[in-house]
C-alpha cells in the first residue's frame, strides 16, 4: 500500500510519515514513481499507531523543551532586572566584594535627513526625531550594559554615565555626486561591573 494513501486515510502528514517509515525498520520499497510502498502483509494499523505514538512523544518533548527555555528566559530577565546601577561608586547598605572591570553597552539609530529631492517630504525635524528616540536609546544601552555585567557574574554596576555620538555619513554615487546618508545617533552606557553583598 502506498504511504501517501495511508497518510491520506489516517489524516497523517505524508512527508513526516514517509520519512518515519524509512527510518523505522519496517519493510518498505520504492515504487516506479519514487513513492514509498509498504507491503500488503504488514499490519498498517500497528505502523500508524507506532507513528502516532512516536510523534506524540516528540511533541511532548518539544513542548517540555519550549517550557524549559521560557523558564530560563524568565529567570534571566529577573536576574537582569535585579542588577542595580548607580552613577556613584557605593551602595548604601552594601559592600563591594569584587570589581570585574570596565564595561559598556551601545545602541544607535538612524534618522532620515529628508533631503531626497525637491519634491520629497521636506527636511526632517532632526531634534524632534532625536528627542523622541533618546529614552529608547538609553534604555537599550543600559540593557546591554546589564548583559555585560551578568556575563561577568556581577550583580551591580557603579560609575554609570553616558556618551553620545553624532555621525553625518555621506558617500558618492556612480557619477561622483555627493549622496547624504541618514544621520546616525549613538549612545554608549559606561560603568564598572561589581559584585555587592548586603552589610
Amino acid at each position: 500500500m502506498k504511504a501517501k494513501d495511508i497518510a491520506k486515510q489516517y489524516g497523517l502528514n505524508v512527508g513526516m510519515f514517509t520519512a518515519w517509515v524509512k527510518a523505522s525498520g519496517y519493510p518498505h520499497k520504492f515504487g516506479a514513481m519514487g513513492g514509498l510502498d509498504i507491503p500488503d502483509d504488514q499490519n498498517i494499523e500497528e505502523i500508524v499507531d507506532n507513528f502516532k505514538s512516536q510523534m506524540s512523544a516528540q511533541h511532548e518533548e518539544a513542548a517540555a523543551y519550549a517550557a524549559e527555555q521560557e523558564r530560563l528566559a524568565q529567570e534571566r530577565q529577573a536576574a537582569l532586572a535585579n542588577i542595580i546601577i548607580t552613577s556613584g561608586f557605593t551602595f548604601d547598605g552594601y559592600t563591594i566584594t569584587k570589581y570585574s572591570g570596565y564595561i559598556s553597552g551601545d545602541h544607535a539609530i538612524e534618522i532620515s535627513r529628508g533631503t531626497q529631492g525637491w519634491f520629497g517630504g521636506g527636511v526632517t525635524n532632526v531634534s524632534q526625531a532625536l528627542m523622541g528616540s533618546l529614552v529608547n536609546l538609553r534604555r537599550e544601552a543600559l540593557a546591554e550594559l546589564k548583559e555585560s555585567a551578568m556575563a561577568l557574574g556581577c550583580n551591580a554596576i557603579i560609575g554609570v554615565d553616558f556618551d553620545y555620538i553624532t555621525l553625518q555619513p555621506e558617500t558618492s554615487d556612480k557619477q561622483g555626486n555627493q549622496v547624504l546618508l541618514n544621520y546616525v545617533f549613538g549612545v554608549t552606557a559606561n560603568g564598572n561591573a561589581v559584585v555587592i553583598e548586603p552589610n
